[in-house]
């Protein structure tokens, strides 16, 4: 986050003086101790400042992207993730065409007649299924689909941060949340993509 002048200027106080009282800082700035309570707040709220009861504040000593890992490593993935979209594993790759359209997405999960997940359909997968000679009414998706143990996933506990890194580095555009089973079959609970990626971290900037 950005300081104002003030803010900073408590900040410089607080690091030299360290642990100071709020009326003690607000004497140094010739300022009543109630002028300064907002900008006192969104120092402490932001990490740069802590505060004990009895003590005063205190200089944390983290910087900015100390601030921000620590911020990222508390967003969760059920705090973002979407509504997933999926289609039967028998379903043809005209009508997942078709679904993908309507829905308005780039990725399609595939689920067996137990609704466990068996496969992720991409945008790539079906277009490249459109190039080919096959006749796309009759092809079921369970051909060209990406079966399992080729599926990255995620469930609703995991750090959000973790599933951007795995989107970067498999170059992938969603990743189904899923709920494991005890017989280790996995019911989709959700999607997380890349747009969910984006809502957090604007949500983070706003929030700073």
């Amino acid at each position: 986050m950005e300081l104002n002048k003030r803010q900073e200027h408590i900040l410089q106080i607080v690091k030299d003086n360290g642990p100071i009282t709020g009326e003690q800082i607000a004497d140094q700035l010739n300022l009543t101790r109630a002028t300064l309570r907002p900008d006192l707040a969104i120092l402490t709220m932001a990490g740069y400042l802590d505060a004990r009861p009895r003590v005063g504040y205190f200089y944390t000593g983290k910087t900015g992207t100390q601030l921000l890992t620590e911020n990222l490593n508390k967003i969760y993935v059920k705090d973002y993730q979407s509504i997933p979209v999926v289609v039967n594993e028998n379903v043809s790759v005209y009508d997942a065409i078709v679904t993908m359209f309507l829905e308005d997405v780039g990725t399609l999960f595939v689920v067996d007649a137990n609704t466990y997940l068996v496969g992720v359909l991409s945008r790539k997968d079906l277009l490249r299924a459109s190039i080919g000679k096959q006749e796309l009414s009759t092809l079921p998706v369970n051909i060209i689909m990406t079966r399992m143990p080729n599926i990255t996933t995620c469930e609703k506990d995991d750090l959000l941060i973790s599933v951007a890194k795995d989107l970067i580095h498999k170059q992938i555009d969603s990743v189904p949340v899923v709920k494991k089973t005890e017989n280790g079959d996995m019911e989709v609970t959700g999607r997380v993509t890349k747009t969910n990626i984006t809502k957090a971290f604007v949500a983070l900037a706003e929030e700073e």
